[in-house]
């Protein structure tokens, strides 16, 4: 087949190492394979595969001034360029995120004449970006949500979805896009094996090492929790600060109050480390705390370098990996704590103001038993998920455990699990072999490409109803203050 995947950029990051995958296993497989993007890629693609810059597929705020037609005309023309004629198929990231008000549009010109289209959003600009929805409701759908989903999310027998994770597998089907182009498209898992030997840099300590930036949502204050209730023995870290300015003062909070406290936490580790991967195999134990994730790369990654995962489960992201037989026993769904512990009005006007700000950021209105549904989610048996709190709240309770160290008693749970037992290591590692390999997403990809080149062509588009994909990512009982 003749395929071209599409991106903005080709930049270090998670769609990028997404489509590096996806090239190399298909060109492996005989395909002929063109990737087109707004900007040249920082490291070379995958041995035969083409590469086409089409300026006009950059962000926003980059790309030249040119419409929708000018867009489709440019990528048909890259196509024949790299490809020799229009593509079998073509597959398109993140189409629908708002980074690029001219690709919606083109790729329902390409779909009206005849062309058959993956389309695969890694993120939703209704799941907690208000600013990029805003965008496209105004600029692109004129302020009427009916044609931003006409545009965001057609529908026709030769256009198909894939997506991430059963979550939003889930949350398209409800909008309308049929199951029979729906597909799940999990990504492939690698990490290269550690160049040099691995070793713990703390001889003589337990490295519970979480591999991340620490971004808000990746909740870095349940890490500074789990370092005040710790032993002498144990010592925590992550491995990278976060780079987007927005990011910093909360991030250097979290770091004044570790050197207050004096806890047993490294920060920024990776960036001390010449092999990131010896350093993940050196480790006790690999931990995650987000509260929010797109893929889950943290869930399956561990068990490659042959190390145990612990911390934080999301579940309606993981539900996927258990289904294939990932045993995540050794993760908590919530970290329970007293609410007495708290300043509650406090956090109760926290927590309403940002579930107004939320509605309302969207162009909705508050039902009125948002409210109810936020706080019951949250407070269990007066005890409350310690990842539900804000940045002030979870700062009262590392000094509360920093003052009171008995109080650990507490927690639910009270401490973190022993390393898992070579057994469960083992399969944990043949799942992720066997179901997240790059010679298995080549696979699956085959299949999802072979679906839709057999699809009929009809060149009359329906739309999905974005309005109830909007309503399942605003339900109450998904808001995290760290997502605010």
């Amino acid at each position: 087949m003749r395929i071209l995947i599409s991106h903005f950029h080709l930049r270090t990051g998670g769609v990028t190492r997404v489509i590096e995958h996806a090239a190399a296993a298909l060109a492996a497989a005989g395909h002929r394979v063109l990737v087109v993007a707004g900007e040249p890629p920082r490291q070379p693609l995958p041995k035969g595969v083409g590469f086409a810059q089409v300026p006009g597929l950059a962000y926003e705020e980059h790309r030249p001034a040119v419409g929708s037609t000018e867009l489709a005309a440019e990528l048909i023309r890259a196509a024949r360029e790299g490809l020799g004629d229009r593509p079998d198929l073509w597959h398109i990231h993140n189409h629908c995120l708002g980074k690029n008000l001219a690709l919606p549009e083109a790729l329902c010109s390409l779909a009206q004449q005849g062309q058959r289209l993956l389309l695969q959003p890694h993120d939703f600009a209704e799941d907690g970006r208000p600013g990029l929805y805003a965008r496209l409701l105004g600029e692109l759908g004129g302020g009427d949500a009916a044609r931003l989903s006409a545009l965001l999310y057609p529908l026709a027998a030769h256009l198909h979805y894939a997506v991430l994770n059963d979550r939003d597998h889930s949350f398209l089907a409800a909008a309308g896009v049929p199951l029979d182009r729906l597909h799940r498209l999990p990504n492939a898992v690698h990490l290269p094996p550690p160049a040099g030997r691995s070793a713990n840099p703390f001889p003589g300590r337990r490295l519970w090492l979480y591999p991340t930036r620490a971004i808000r949502r990746k909740n870095l204050g349940e890490l500074l929790l789990w370092s005040t209730v710790t032993t002498e023995q144990d010592l925590f870290a992550t491995t990278q600060a976060p780079k987007n300015p927005a990011e910093q003062p909360f991030y250097r909070r979290w770091v004044a109050l570790a050197q207050e406290l004096g806890l047993a936490l490294e920060l920024e580790l990776g960036a001390r480390s010449d092999d990131f991967s010896a350093l993940l195999a050196g480790a006790h134990a690999l931990i995650t705390t987000s509260v929010a994730e797109g893929f889950g790369l943290a869930f399956l990654e561990p068990w490659l370098m042959g190390r145990p995962l612990v911390g934080r489960n999301l579940p309606e992201i993981t539900r996927d990996f258990v289904a294939a037989g990932l045993d995540l026993e050794g993760l908590y769904k919530r970290l329970e704590i007293p609410l007495d512990w708290l300043d509650r009005d406090r956090l109760r006007t926290a927590m309403d103001r940002a579930l107004a700000d939320r509605i309302a950021a969207y162009g909705r209105a508050q039902t009125p038993t948002a409210s109810e549904r936020l706080w019951a989610s949250s407070v269990h048996d007066g005890h409350i998920d310690f990842g539900c709190l804000d940045e002030t709240a979870q700062e009262e309770i590392i000094r509360h455990l920093a003052a009171h160290p008995r109080d650990r008693n507490a927690l639910r749970p009270e401490h973190l699990p022993e390393a898992a037992s070579g057994t469960r290591l083992a399969h944990n590692r043949a799942v992720v072999e066997r179901d997240y390999s790059i010679a298995g997403y080549g696979r699956r990809l085959e299949y999802i490409y072979g679906s839709l080149v057999q699809a009929p062509v009809d060149p009359t588009l329906d739309a999905a109803d974005g309005t109830t994909l909007l309503d399942r990512f605003l339900t109450p009982e998904r808001l995290f203050l760290l997502r605010t």
